[in-house]
């Protein structure tokens, strides 16, 4: 695995000074670079220590469970990076304990120029660059049912959309896609591997960041379709293209139809994958919209039980509104 040398008192000191409701307002200079949905990454202390981007995940109840996490993560970028040929920027993780006793791990991975993730990129190209790019991302994810179909004890499963890209080599002043063009993955903390068919992610883990009062009902409707979706490359695919949606460009999701259908017919046509259609990429999003507006509205409940009525306190770090259409 990577080796990247993490100061350990730079991140108890960011953890100490965390309030989650205003993570920038931390006395350890903190930059959010982006949210996800049970985590957030930061970019933290001065210039000279900005070298690495850290998703927070504060989601342990002991340490057992942290090592394994972070055993899993490591295996996830191996898998990924020398396996199957999906390259990843070097990589580690840490554990912090913090003043209240949690457990928080930290995935680290070098930072890459905010301007080279795939959803700024495509609104710096022109819309047959965008084109490309997403062909060339299918090719790129090909790689990893390519190797699930040797049928070896592992599976493995990716979430491809377009933010979990950079562009390597990447110039903003002249933004630029072409057939040479190559990428590295960003999206190795939730490790989608399967060993012999199990699951080897404890999917209770990603629970942890629910609404307590609605755990039971996300574990009944939603757990094992999230589990699964990111197995199958027919899905994958509509789930780039229906992120379109939210990037604010919807007017290519026809286009995108039409990329993706003629890859399948084409460079993947021994997988075998059906056709997408423009009621297929609609569903998907507005089904997957929804979800995550619950989601994210009950979670704003949760917080407001922890912190204002039963004062226990609320570890997650929730973004602003997400513009979807």
């Amino acid at each position: 695995m990577s080796h990247l040398k993490i100061d350990k008192d730079l991140l108890k000191r960011f953890e100490k000074g965390l309030d989650p409701r205003n993570p920038e307002g931390n006395e350890v200079p903190t930059t959010v670079l982006g949210y996800g949905e049970m985590s957030t990454v930061f970019s933290i202390g001065e210039e000279g220590q900005r070298d690495f981007a850290y998703k927070r995940m504060p989601i342990f109840n002991n340490m057992d469970e942290a090592d394994k996490y972070i055993t899993m993560y490591n295996e996830y970028n191996e898998f990924l990076n020398k396996t199957i040929g999906i390259t990843v920027p070097p990589f580690d993780a840490e554990i912090i304990e913090n003043d209240d006793g949690r457990l928080v791990m930290f995935g680290v991975q070098k930072i890459l120029d905010p301007a080279s993730i795939g959803h700024k990129v495509i609104h710096a190209i022109s819309d047959d660059e965008i084109m490309l790019m997403v062909k060339l991302i299918l090719r790129e994810l090909k790689k990893i049912w390519d190797y699930n179909k040797k049928k070896t004890e592992f599976e493995i499963g990716i979430d491809g959309q377009i933010s979990n890209w950079s562009v390597v080599g990447y110039d903003s002043k002249k933004p630029k896609i072409t057939e040479k063009t190559k990428f590295d993955y960003l999206d190795t903390t939730t490790p989608f591997i399967r060993k012999e068919g199990v699951e080897q992610l404890d999917p209770e883990l990603l629970l942890r960041a629910a609404p307590s009062f609605l755990v039971w009902l996300i574990r009944w409707l939603f757990l094992e379709d999230v589990m699964t979706r990111y197995y199958d490359f027919h899905l994958v695919a509509v789930d780039i293209i229906a992120n379109f949606y939210k990037e604010q460009r919807k007017d290519l999701i026809p286009a995108l139809i039409d990329v993706a259908n003629d890859f399948f017919a084409t460079e993947a046509k021994d997988l075998n994958i059906k056709p997408i259609t423009r009621k297929i990429v609609d569903s998907y999003y507005k089904e997957d919209a929804m979800i995550w507006r619950l989601w994210m509205f009950f979670r704003k409940v949760d917080r407001f039980i922890k912190t204002k009525i039963t004062r226990k306190g609320y570890p997650f770090i929730l973004p602003g509104k997400v513009k979807r259409y």
